[in-house]
């Protein structure tokens, strides 16, 4: 058997996100590993969630992420969940993704919390693009039965923005659990989100 090519990696910049939700954990690893090995993209995340899904979180150009969720669609069409892709992602996303992001000061909080992640990664990329604030984290639906917030920062006013336009972004797909807004949190908290 002859071993199978590889798409060679370029630097292209991650301009796009795409993300796979499949009910079965075995056929998530072989999709995963078939995407890489047809689409320059990077992984972000390949694991398990809630409640005994598996998650496929890429990033890269938008038409290799393209090229890439279609393909993962293909391998195992009966255990897909859910899919999605969002284009021109604020560069923001990614470190929250990760929970990489350096922040100086906390001044407030926003959370929005959602029943899906790709709802949480849409709320955070709309509440940066929309308002002054500061990307905390993205929370992925780890042992919190399947949801996923993100969490951000910035003047009160400029984070009651955020949190508002991504609410009504989200709010007639039914995917928004709740939302809220902290003027001047305590340190204890900020400690804990940081």
């Amino acid at each position: 058997m002859m071993p199978q090519p590889t798409i060679p990696r370029t630097t292209s910049p991650k301009r796009a996100i795409g993300l796979i939700e499949l009910r079965s954990i075995a056929r998530g690893m072989l999709t995963t590993d078939t995407i890489l090995k047809a689409a320059d993209v990077e992984l972000l995340r390949a694991h398990v969630v809630c409640p005994g899904k598996y998650i496929i979180l890429i990033a890269g150009a938008i038409s290799h992420v393209r090229n890439a969720v279609a393909v993962g669609q293909q391998v195992a069409p009966e255990v897909v969940v859910d899919h999605f892709i969002l284009s021109n992602v604020h560069p923001s996303v990614f470190p929250a993704l990760t929970a990489t992001t350096e922040i100086e000061e906390v001044k407030s909080i926003g959370v929005v919390e959602t029943f899906t992640l790709a709802a949480a990664i849409v709320a955070a990329d709309t509440a940066v693009k929309a308002a002054p604030v500061q990307l905390i984290e993205i929370r992925l639906p780890f042992a919190m039965g399947g949801k996923a917030f993100t969490v951000f920062t910035g003047e009160v006013s400029a984070v009651r923005s955020g949190v508002e336009t991504a609410v009504a972004k989200l709010k007639d797909e039914g995917v928004i659990d709740s939302f809220t807004v902290i003027p001047s949190p305590h340190k204890d908290l900020i400690a804990k989100l940081l």
